[in-house]
């Protein structure tokens, strides 16, 4: 399978140590979150889950130092609804999305714990992914190519204005996905 993640990408991940890494997933995981928390806002029994993923997402951003508990916030993530086993898969349009946004912050926290660059790749390929698929189904919409020059702005090491970009894109995003649901 092609990885989606460019290439300049990945060598700055494998260049850059612990806290570009901690940065790119962060930002990753940021535009991700509306994809989950959003589509599943409302469902019953799932305001842990919520309340789980924006706080993870919150907690990201301390990207001068790797989360001390992100594999027991993995264990938890690894048991919400999305990334459970399921004979039928994923049919719906919610579904897809939602679920591609708890991979990419599974691997969001992995990479964060750890300082894997392959795993930091996997959480950026998550995310690109999703919204390759959103290009598809959208017609005219930019959202891949909005998503490389993210996660290459990303790695810039500089916090100031990637927070503000990644929330306005998860929006964007997230109407998008929306728009499809009532389409």
């Amino acid at each position: 399978m092609k990885k989606l993640v460019e290439g300049a990408v990945t060598e700055a991940l494998h260049d850059g140590g612990g806290e570009v890494i901690r940065l790119y997933v962060a930002a990753c995981a940021e535009r991700m979150a509306p994809l989950f928390v959003g589509l599943r806002a409302g469902e019953p029994r799932r305001e842990a889950d919520l309340d789980f993923c924006a706080e993870a997402v919150r907690d990201l951003w301390n990207a001068d130092r790797p989360l001390a508990d992100a594999a027991e916030r993995v264990r938890q993530l690894e048991r919400f609804p999305e990334l459970q086993p399921n004979e039928e898969g994923i049919t719906d349009v919610a579904s897809t999305y939602a679920f591609f946004a708890v991979l990419c912050l599974r691997y969001a926290l992995v990479a964060h714990g750890s300082g894997s660059a392959d795993d930091a790749v996997s959480c950026g390929h998550a995310a690109l992914t999703a919204l390759g698929m959103l290009d598809q189904n959208v017609p005219g919409a930019r959202f891949l190519a909005e998503e490389q020059r993210l996660q290459s702005l990303s790695l810039r090491g500089d916090a100031s204005g990637l927070w503000d970009a990644s929330v306005a894109a998860g929006r964007e995003r997230f109407r998008a996905v929306s728009g499809r649901l009532t389409g």
